[in-house]
Formats: C-alpha cells, sequence, structure tokens
C-alpha cells in the first residue's frame, strides 16, 4: 500500500508550512528516516525525513507552495509496487484548496480595513471565531485587523499568514466622496459637486528600468524582514560599546585548545568566554534579563541564551535554555551542538524559542564592532567584534605608564531605552570587561 507523506506539524503554534525544496523526484528510491524535503515555517527551517522506504511515486504539493499542516503532499509507494509507474508520475500543481502559493498576484482581494475598536477584549474573542492559528491572530492584534473582513485561502477557509500579510499590504481602502442632489430652477434634480473635493493625483513618473535579476525572497528572509521592522518599532534602541583587553583570554584559549578538545572531543572557542561573562552580568543586574509585557516587567528566573548563528540562506538564533545552570563545558557543548544542528537543518521549534538573552558575533567575519538589532522579546542584545591586535597603554600596580601589543575585542550592547537606563546598561558592560580581562574559571 503506498504511503502518504504528509505536512508535519513543527510545534504547537505552527499550522502551515511552505516547501523549499524537494531532495528526491518522482521514481527515485527512499529510504526511512532519509531526508525526503525541506520546509520552512515561521520558525525553523527543517528537513523531513521520508516515513517509509520504497519509491517517490507522486509529489502532490510542488516547491515554493504553502499547506496546512497534515496535508498530503507526495506519496511513497511500496517496495513491490511497479518503479516504472513512479516513474512516469509528473509533478502535480498544487490544487487551491490543498495550496497557497507565495505569489502575491494569487492571494485573495482583500476587504477594506476596518478603523480600530475600542473593546480589544471582544475583538478578540471575535477573532478566536475565525479559523485561523495564533500567530495571525497576533498579526491582526498588533494591526488593528477584524478578521472577518480577510478572506482565508487555507484548508476549509482557515486565514493564512500570506492572507493576512497580503490584507496588511493593501491598506485601508477609502470610499468615493458622497454626491449631494441639488435642485435646478425648473425643480429637476440635478447632480452637485462632492462634498469633499479631492484633486487627482499626478501620476509619478516611471522609474527607469534597472538590469538584473528579480528573485522572490525565501520564506526565511521574509520572516527575517518584518521581524527586524517589528523591532525597530516596538523598542526604543540604543547602544553602548566597550573596548576589552582580551589578552589573558587569548593566550589560554591557546595553550588549551588542542588537549581541550581531545580530553572533551569539542573544540575551544572563544564564545562561552562571553556568554559566561553575560551570564555573570545578568544575574547582577537581572533588568536587563528582563522582558516589557505591557504595563509590567517580566523578570526571568534563568538565563535562556540566544546565540545568533549566520547561515548561507539566512540569520537564525537558537537558544541554549538555562545557560546560567551549566558550567564552561557545558557552555561549548551547547553552543556547538546548537551552531551545526542549525547548518544542518535540524532544529525543533522550541530550538528557537524563549531566549532572554542575545549574543550575536559579527566579528567572525572581521567587523571590528556591530550595531544590532534588539530579538524580540528580548531587552537587550550583545555584539562580540572581531578580536585584534592593537597597541594599549598598560599601568602597572606601581602607576607606571608603557605601551604593548594586546588582543582587543569591541563588545556591543544594544539595549531597549525604555526597560533598561543609560547606568545599568553601561555598569552591565564593565561587569563584562572586568570578567573578561581579568578570567579565573576553569574552562574544563
Amino acid at each position: 500500500m503506498p504511503t502518504d507523506v504528509i505536512m508535519p506539524q513543527m510545534g504547537e503554534s505552527i499550522f502551515e508550512g511552505t516547501i523549499t525544496k524537494w531532495l528526491k523526484k518522482p521514481g527515485d528510491k527512499v529510504q526511512r528516516d532519509e531526508p525526503l524535503f525541506e520546509i520552512s515555517t515561521d520558525k525553523v527551517d527543517a528537513e523531513i525525513p521520508a516515513p517509509a522506504s520504497g519509491i517517490l511515486k507522486e509529489i502532490v504539493v510542488s516547491e515554493g507552495n504553502t499547506v496546512q499542516v497534515n496535508t498530503i503532499v507526495g506519496t511513497i509507494s511500496g517496495d513491490g509496487e511497479s518503479s516504472a509507474a513512479a516513474k512516469s508520475a509528473a509533478p502535480a500543481t498544487t490544487a487551491p484548496a490543498l495550496a497557497t502559493s507565495q505569489k502575491k498576484d494569487t492571494a485573495p482581494a482583500p476587504a477594506p480595513m476596518p478603523a480600530p475598536s475600542p473593546a480589544p477584549a471582544q475583538e478578540e474573542a471575535h477573532d478566536e471565531d475565525v479559523r485561523s492559528s495564533p500567530l495571525v491572530r497576533k498579526i491582526a492584534r498588533e494591526h488593528n485587523v477584524d478578521l472577518a473582513q480577510v478572506s482565508g485561502s487555507g484548508l476549509g477557509g482557515r486565514i493564512t499568514k500570506q492572507d493576512i500579510m497580503a490584507f496588511i499590504e493593501k491598506g485601508p481602502t477609502s470610499a468615493p466622496p458622497r454626491i449631494a442632489p441639488v435642485a435646478q430652477a425648473d425643480g429637476t434634480p440635478q447632480t452637485a459637486r462632492p462634498e469633499i473635493s479631492t484633486p487627482a493625483p499626478r501620476p509619478s513618473p516611471m522609474p527607469a528600468a534597472i538590469p538584473g535579476d528579480a528573485v522572490p525572497m525565501s520564506q526565511m528572509r521574509k520572516i527575517i524582514a518584518q521581524r527586524m521592522i517589528e523591532s525597530r518599532r516596538t523598542s526604543a534602541h540604543v547602544h553602548a560599546m566597550f573596548e576589552v583587553d582580551l589578552t589573558r583570554i587569548v593566550n589560554l584559549r591557546n595553550k588549551l585548545k588542542n588537549s581541550f578538545e581531545q580530553r572533551n572531543g569539542a573544540r575551544l572557542t572563544f564564545m562561552p568566554f562571553f556568554v559566561r561573562a553575560a551570564i555573570i552580568a545578568l544575574q547582577q543586574f537581572p533588568i536587563v534579563n528582563a522582558s516589557l509585557e505591557g504595563d509590567n516587567i517580566r523578570y526571568h528566573r534563568h538565563v535562556n541564551a540566544g546565540i545568533a548563528v549566520a547561515l548561507d540562506w539566512g540569520l537564525i538564533v537558537p537558544v541554549l535554555k538555562n545557560a546560567d545552570e551549566l558550567n564552561f563545558l557545558g557552555l561549548q557543548r551547547g553552543i556547538t551542538d546548537l551552531g551545526e544542528r542549525a547548518r544542518n537543518k535540524k532544529l525543533m521549534p522550541t530550538d528557537v524559542e524563549g531566549s532572554t538573552f542575545t549574543i550575536t558575533n559579527p566579528g567572525q567575519f572581521g567587523a571590528v564592532f556591530g550595531l544590532p538589532i534588539i530579538n524580540q522579546p528580548n531587552s537587550a542584545i550583545m555584539g562580540v567584534g572581531g578580536i585584534t591586535k592593537q597597541p594599549m597603554v598598560i599601568t602597572d600596580k606601581d602607576g607606571n605608564d608603557s605601551i604593548a601589543i594586546r588582543s582587543v575585542v569591541h563588545l556591543t550592547l544594544g539595549y531597549d531605552h525604555r526597560l533598561i537606563d543609560g547606568a545599568v546598561a553601561d555598569q552591565f558592560m564593565a561587569l563584562v570587561k572586568k570578567t573578561l580581562e581579568n578570567w579565573s574559571e576553569d574552562v574544563g
């Protein structure tokens, strides 16, 4: 009997996924648990394994289409079925009832955007009655959209993320001016001028054609773009930069990196030093590890460290949960594991949720420092610049100055000024600097 290949549910809050790539074509042999296709969701990009061994008989949902979870996207024939029949099967075009194309010209025509309602609680209850995901309802609340006005293109009329975003991008439609009838001298009606006269807009000059290829944004690129703009609009961004003498740590790493890898089976990198120093400072200044929830401040009990990972196809921030309970070796192993799984598309949605503080490392590509955007709902993000050798003035215990070549790094703290004052941010970074320059912990 054929085995259905379905769109998996990658988390409780995820109701749809986009097929970005089929790794097999109809007629190819597949082994159970072998990567079969790649998907992109609101949380992660992931490889989906084959549910059974056999031959890929049919591709029901082609690349670039978005479908609800548990939708059949392909079929695998049993080992005993004819491979010739499977090879003759061509990829099918997705049926409208199953998938939503990402192209804007296929999006449903949106209705006019309603004015904000003074009763948000009633709106939320009303939105619950409309077939939609929690993500869609969240976007609707943020943009004051009545979901009853949005046409759903998903299975059973469900409103997808593409539907709500297309509705918001179209914007409110203004009604035509009302015409008031007036009477002429002989009593016959005539049409008066509109009560509100709006001059016709002048047509904008067409921009000159620019040579090049127009390539659709990937699902991950769209999500990154949306979240960066949302963060800028949400938080009052301020940045503070500190210069740190990292010579002690550079020398320590050079001395121990070979024995560390032989003993622990993991490379010794600089990242756990920065994470550990940040944890010490976060425990001293818990407001930097907090989140703003309306008029309340949420103080988190643990440090869930988001570690930004640069990928060939985008950026993702997996989270090292309860990092404050890990020793140095545990930090290094956790960071390595998250990075490898991110690059191999093995992360689950829970791996990218719940961060309380984020660290990003633009210095690995040669940047002196960066001004990172806060990873919502965090209140702060620390950027690590490149480590370079520089001349510095060194003062000994007797107050004598000398010039020496030192390994220097520039650390930047991006913080939300609504929650964190400049003095607190500077004190936080001063403690990070002190911990790194006077490193004394055992690295394992």
